[in-house]
């Protein structure tokens, strides 16, 4: 049995005003070359299909065309929702496409409902898959009164890891029922203990979980994850692994080289994991430089682009450089090259490793004035500015909390 292992594809994505729906397309054409070149018999995505919950027309017709051009390659699709999905859009076509070949697993309901049987291209039984999306805590837990964030941290974990137990003890059940030797996957949307993650990863448990430790996990052959854009292992476990995404979601991930993973498994439970390395689609390039070096920058990333398919690009700019026509300077180097800057920003790695080594207050310590006087210490302003800054906040804070002609002085 031959699983393509895949997630967080966030389809219907609108980078900093950029569509990428081409990339996507692109993508999905790719990945039945593949699925054809490499023998898959069945792709696997951990969760996060969507950036949204209302994703945009043309993102559920590439949903679609993968559906079924994957049912017409004769390639089973298991689809586990992510914290970005919307259960109900996953849920709602989910009978159809059962049909089509394609398993959606969009909630976390009963245990024995998430076992699922995943067929090799012959028609014959391959794997059984707990197929787990992203939990959310009403899922697995009901809140109890004068709980402390401790607590609802230690709950939810423990809830999770009873969850993925049940689903296990089910595989088993159904493995015996079967009466046949079938390796045993899981899969899951959550972060782990000591996960790599990006700026693109949103938090998912924010005040309620961190992370699920790797011993939470049931000891299957092979569990799949999502959730993390950058691909790892986790814990040092060869079988438990993320995939990341198959594009870059940020400026941060570009340098990363994206992949799949092709899982082969027999009777005998996980025979290897191989990468599958992604093309990219489309150039982001990250350039940190001063106003003297940019055009030499600009020059060397417009390389990456094309014509048709111009370089994105995220420009830090050293402190001391940041002007106010900076737009219209580095519009002005980027003439005739193919590239399109998408941000220019400037640097704070002196502020930000200063507040850093700073003592971690909250903002109950602390009046509204000097939450305003240290926002605007960050920003590279002459002290006339900042004075001025300050007064009109202090009026404008003057005029909010300021008796009304009704009240009494």
């Amino acid at each position: 049995m031959r699983l393509l292992h895949t997630s967080d594809w966030h389809l219907g994505q609108h980078f900093m005003g950029k569509s990428r729906q081409a990339e996507h397309q692109a993508l999905i054409d790719w990945l039945l070359l593949q699925v054809d070149a490499q023998a898959v018999d069945a792709v696997l995505i951990a969760g996060d299909l969507f950036d949204t919950g209302t994703p945009p027309s043309y993102a559920r017709e590439l949903y679609n065309q993968l559906v079924l051009r994957l049912h017409e390659a004769g390639v089973g699709l298991l689809l586990l929702a992510g914290n970005h999905d919307s259960v109900a859009v996953l849920a709602e076509s989910c009978d159809l496409l059962a049909r089509l070949g394609t398993r959606v697993v969009a909630t976390a309901g009963e245990p024995a409902d998430a076992v699922h049987v995943l067929s090799q291209r012959n028609g014959q039984p391959g794997c059984l898959a707990c197929a787990i999306p992203f939990i959310r805590p009403r899922d697995v837990l009901s809140s109890q009164p004068g709980q402390s964030a401790d607590d609802k941290q230690q709950a939810l974990q423990q809830a999770i890891t009873r969850h993925y137990a049940a689903v296990y003890a089910a595989a088993r059940a159904k493995k015996e029922t079967l009466g046949l030797a079938l390796p045993i996957i899981a899969t899951g949307h959550l972060t782990t203990v000591g996960a790599k993650s990006s700026e693109s990863v949103r938090e998912i448990y924010v005040g309620s979980l961190d992370a699920l430790p790797s011993h939470s996990f049931p000891p299957a052959d092979y569990i799949a994850l999502g959730h993390i854009h950058r691909p790892q292992t986790v814990g040092g476990q060869v079988h438990i692994r993320y995939s990341g995404s198959p594009l870059a979601l940020s400026f941060d991930e570009a340098r990363q080289e994206k992949e799949m993973l092709l899982v082969d498994l027999d009777d005998s439970g996980l025979r290897t994991v191989n990468r599958l390395p992604v093309p990219c689609f489309q150039a982001l390039v990250g350039i940190d430089s001063n106003l003297a070096d940019l055009p030499a920058a600009i020059g060397a990333a417009a390389a990456a682009g094309t014509v048709d398919r111009p370089a994105w690009l995220e420009i830090t700019i050293a402190e001391d450089d940041y002007l106010a026509d900076l737009p219209a300077r580095v519009q002005a180097m980027c003439d005739g090259w193919p590239v399109d800057v998408l941000r220019i920003r400037k640097a704070r790695g002196q502020r930000a490793a200063q507040l850093a080594n700073e003592r971690l207050e909250t903002l109950a310590e602390l009046t509204p004035d000097e939450v305003f006087a240290r926002r605007l210490a960050q920003e590279n302003l002459s002290d006339d500015m900042q004075h001025a800054l300050m007064e009109r906040y202090q009026r404008v804070v003057s005029q909010l909390t300021a008796p009304t002609s009704g009240e009494a002085l």
